[in-house]
């Protein structure tokens, strides 16, 4: 008996299974299949090349010429344009006028899409009908806007006749005749149609936090404004993060705001690298100097992106 088990016993042994990765063997089914749904993607690719990576590519050539955008002859002028960009008062006023309206954007728009957020969050019994009253502007095409807040700052305009009403019409600025306020009309229209576009993205990262956590920390003692501090607003980052990424990135490529209200004026005092570029390659047919702005621009672009991005992973906001 102890015999029989004992030839039974190593057959009856299970072998453990070994670790580590499993490398999976592709059969030729598998193979041929994969090149036949690849035939399927070629239409697709040929598609995006010769609408997208031609163009780009082309038009990346096109900003080391002069091209005036009309003539087939052109000069190849290699970094001529992009020389220009850097040492133009013209070019380096735009370049700073895109940075400076994104940064003042972005932090306008999201501290004040915060505070609206909080207060329609609050509970309030007519929080829905604030709160298709607050995204509203948001909807409104920017060209209307544009136009809309053109009519109001104009010298005769409701603006300046509510200013009369109260007794302060003789301090009422030019408020599109000069630069600082021309500047300042341009960045108070952008925070008021889009406020509301972050206000509802901070809506919904309020209501994703667990209501727990803030009675916890109001059992604990923690008065309103420790809470927000401590509580809500670190657990806001991923919505912070959006809308910082959004405002930055809308602010740098900001272009039909300040055309319309302002046209780059006064004397082009508000023009961004968006006007500068629409007006030297539309206006005065200096197409290869416009692409080159409009690189110079992707980069920057790109650049805060990228910037933010690594920022977020890092856990600074």
């Amino acid at each position: 008996m102890r015999s029989a088990l004992k030839e039974k016993a190593p057959d009856s042994v299970v072998e453990a299974p070994r670790r580590g990765r499993t490398h999976s063997r592709r059969g030729p089914n598998d193979t041929k299949r994969l090149k036949s749904l690849l035939w399927f993607a070629v239409p697709a690719f040929l598609f995006y090349g010769f609408a997208v990576l031609w163009p780009s590519l082309r038009g990346a050539f096109l900003a080391f010429t002069n091209w005036d955008g009309l003539s087939q002859d052109y000069e190849v002028v290699w970094f001529d344009n992009f020389v220009r960009i850097f040492t133009t008062e013209s070019s380096l006023r735009a370049l700073i006028m895109t940075i400076v309206f994104a940064v003042a954007i972005t932090v306008l728009q999201n501290a004040i899409g915060l505070v609206l957020a909080l207060a329609v969050n609050s509970g309030l019994k007519s929080q829905n009908f604030l709160r298709v009253l607050l995204f509203a502007p948001v909807v409104i095409t920017p060209v209307v806007v544009a136009f809309l807040w053109k009519f109001l700052l104009t010298p005769n305009g409701p603006v300046n006749g509510l200013l009369d009403l109260v007794g302060l019409g003789g301090v009422t600025p030019s408020w599109l005749g000069e630069p600082f306020w021309a500047a300042f009309s341009i960045v108070m229209m952008v925070v008021w149609q889009k406020a509301g576009y972050s206000m509802v993205i901070y809506v919904a990262g309020l209501q994703s936090i667990p209501q727990e956590v803030e009675e916890a920390a109001a059992v604990d003692g923690a008065g309103s404004w420790q809470r927000f501090w401590s509580v809500t607003w670190p657990l806001l980052a991923p919505a912070t993060a959006i809308n910082v990424l959004l405002t930055l990135v809308g602010g740098l490529k900001m272009f039909t705001e300040v055309f319309v209200l302002t046209a780059g004026g006064p004397g082009g005092s508000t023009d961004t690298l968006s006007t500068l570029l629409y007006k030297s390659a539309f206006q005065f047919n200096e197409f290869g100097y416009g692409i080159a702005l409009a690189i110079v621009l992707a980069i920057i672009v790109s650049g805060f992106s990228v910037v933010q991005q690594r920022m977020q992973a890092k856990g600074e906001y």
